[in-house]
């Protein structure tokens, strides 16, 4: 589910703070109102986390995690490693 950040169009709202993030399925009608404080809303653009250093996946890994791993041996032909 993706996390949405939102923050008030006008006023202040003792609970939220102003600004508030809800986890909230792709399905989910668009929020328009504080659920704390009814007042409108909007939704802020936010960041969002990515991986910054990746590594290679070695075979060994990959059989780790359950992935079977074929080598190619000729056109058309694999076996398992």
């Amino acid at each position: 589910m993706p996390v949405y950040e939102y923050e008030l169009c006008e006023g202040a709202c003792a609970p939220c703070g102003g600004r508030f993030t809800l986890r909230r399925p792709l399905t989910a009608p668009p929020l328009t109102a504080c659920p704390a404080c009814r007042k409108p809303v909007r939704k802020v653009l936010s960041n969002f986390n990515t991986p910054t250093i990746t590594k290679p996946v070695s075979i060994s890994d990959a059989k780790k995690a359950g992935f079977t791993v074929l080598k190619r041996v000729s056109k058309g032909e694999y076996e398992r490693q």
